[in-house]
């Protein structure tokens, strides 16, 4: 297997050469790019595995950028912010990110945040292959090998890489109330104190997406002081 290839995209020169030169070193690839415009031409000439995106980039932001992404691709984007406002982070979780980390930073927990991201998003069917690959509930379909959630249309639903293994865990322990930590560690994998809004902001999302926006509908139910149920049953298909 070839090394993860990450893209890089930070406009501070010092920054994408110091943070290139550790990755490479850490065994991975890397493209640096300075800005938005740089990222869209990178992305249209290869195939990258991850995304380390600043949040203040000039031109374009980089929750812009994020949303952008996530509009069209799955592909993991861990986001540098210089600040350390808690709403810069609920922004980032809310517009796709699958992680975040502050600057300054430890480069060695940078590369464990994107390994663990990368270990997320390629999950290998494989390792159900003697289990059926599909979830079936209320009409829904969640495909373990295509990483793939049908709604009761057929219709295929985007998934950030933190609300598929959110959703993975649900429908894997469903009627079950699961508990925030439980789900944190599910979902985000993250290698030190967690961020304590970063979960209910990534269930919130789910739910929004699972219920079309008809709250009646919620297939994830609160659980006071404990944490999260999904409500409906659930079938191997």
């Amino acid at each position: 297997m070839s090394d993860p290839h990450i893209l890089l995209v930070d406009d501070d020169g010092e920054i994408r050469r110091l943070v290139a030169k550790f990755l490479r070193e850490s065994g991975f690839r890397v493209t640096p790019v300075r800005d938005g415009r740089e990222m869209r031409e990178t992305l249209k000439a290869t195939d990258v595995d991850l995304i380390i995106l600043d949040l203040m980039l000039p031109g374009i932001s980089g929750l812009e950028l994020c949303r952008e992404l996530r509009a069209e691709s799955a592909i993991p984007i861990v986001m540098l912010t210089a600040r350390g406002d808690d709403m810069d982070r609920v922004l980032g979780l809310e517009f796709g990110a699958d992680d975040y980390i502050s600057k300054p930073f430890n480069t060695r927990e940078l590369a464990a945040r994107i390994r663990a991201v990368l270990r997320r998003t390629s999950s290998p069917a494989e390792a159900r292959a003697n289990q059926s690959w599909r979830f079936a509930f209320d009409g829904w379909t969640l495909d373990t090998r295509r990483r793939e959630l049908t709604d009761t249309r057929g219709v295929v639903v985007d998934l950030s890489t933190g609300e598929y293994d959110l959703l993975l865990s649900f429908v894997e322990a469903p009627q079950r109330v699961l508990s925030r930590d439980h789900l944190l560690d599910a979902a985000r994998n993250r290698v030190s104190a967690a961020f304590d809004r970063s979960i209910d902001v990534q269930v919130s999302r789910l739910r929004r997406k699972l219920s079309g926006g008809d709250q009646a509908q919620d297939m994830i139910k609160t659980v006071r002081g404990l944490g999260y149920l999904f409500i409906p049953e659930v079938a191997r298909a």
